[in-house]
């Protein structure tokens, strides 16, 4: 057994015994190299896997805790149960389906869509949501069929959702698309780049002779940050999907539809198949629906793509 995975399973083995409790801080990469007797690169391969595999929280290297489902993913990781990692885009009803299936999915890395591609290309992850356009005016499906070059590339269709500017109530600025922005510097929420959000706002903004960068306004890391920093008065504006204005009612200016897919290689499609048969299950697409902003007229369905 290499190196590395005996440091990994013996660390998995402390956090499923509570040795190491959720919330508990890792050794920095140096003391663990010298507690396990090996070298540093072999400790940030060890701490790589376990954060992959959802046992511990790695986004401050220095800092690397027991995640909060630790425990349950020690045990998946030490009985070698397959779990999808998921990256890519954030997604309020990608939630609710992930949420079903419990230890079966687990999420890692940033989220973006092109995040979600870069850990594919890298295979630091299994599967990558994204709702990307492409140059042949195609979305996603392009993305697919490149970075899964040799792969078997497979897209699983979750679903059409609505986005659009988000406003106090009442609409106060009389937003009604990217044009009306140029009547004064409004501060507009932004996702940050490298998600598919800031794409489609930049192409917007582009195609109505505002420059993405002389706009001025936070950035949100989510979709639902980006209707927090409209509802407390931080932006005026912002580009988000219905769901998100929904939750903190309020105003929803419609602009576009676009296809949210997650894709993945052939290989993966079997450790796919709780999430698909979550995407398929009536209750989680009642409460997709209810979210309001989604078409799941081809939700769950698989497309091999050449």
């Amino acid at each position: 057994m290499a190196i590395y995975r005996q440091v990994s399973e013996q660390i998995a083995g402390q956090v499923e015994a509570g040795r190491l409790a959720p919330g508990a801080h890792l050794p920095s990469i140096r003391d663990a190299a010298r507690v396990y007797g090996t070298t540093t690169a072999t400790v940030v391969r060890a701490y790589r896997e376990l954060a992959d595999a959802g046992v511990i929280d790695s986004r401050d290297r220095a800092r690397s805790t027991v995640a909060a489902g630790g425990p349950a993913a020690a045990r998946r990781l030490l009985s070698g149960q397959v779990t999808m990692r998921l990256a890519g885009s954030d997604d309020p009803a990608l939630d609710i389906a992930v949420r079903a299936v419990g230890a079966s999915v687990v999420t890692v890395g940033e989220r973006g869509s092109f995040q979600g591609l870069t850990r594919l290309w890298r295979e630091t992850a299994d599967a990558a949501a994204i709702h990307l356009p492409h140059r042949s005016g195609v979305a996603n499906k392009p993305f697919a069929t490149t970075v899964l070059r040799d792969r078997q590339p497979v897209i699983i269709h979750l679903w059409r959702r609505e986005q659009g500017w988000l406003t106090p109530p009442g609409n106060p600025d009389r937003i009604f698309g990217p044009a009306d922005l140029r009547r004064r510097r409004l501060r507009i929420a932004r996702r940050p780049f490298g998600t598919g959000t800031r794409v489609l706002l930049d192409r917007l903004l582009t195609q109505s002779g505002i420059p993405p960068e002389q706009v001025t306004g936070p950035e949100a890391g989510s979709h639902l940050e980006v209707a927090m920093t409209v509802a407390t008065g931080q932006a005026d504006t912002g580009l988000s999907v219905r769901a998100a204005a929904a939750a903190l009612d309020l105003e929803f200016i419609p602009s576009v539809w676009e296809d949210f897919d997650l894709i993945l290689s052939g290989a993966m499609l079997p450790a796919a198949e709780p999430l698909i048969v979550a995407l398929r299950d009536p209750g989680v697409q009642s409460a997709v629906l209810a979210l309001g902003g989604y078409d799941i007229t081809r939700t769950g369905t698989v497309e091999m793509l050449a």
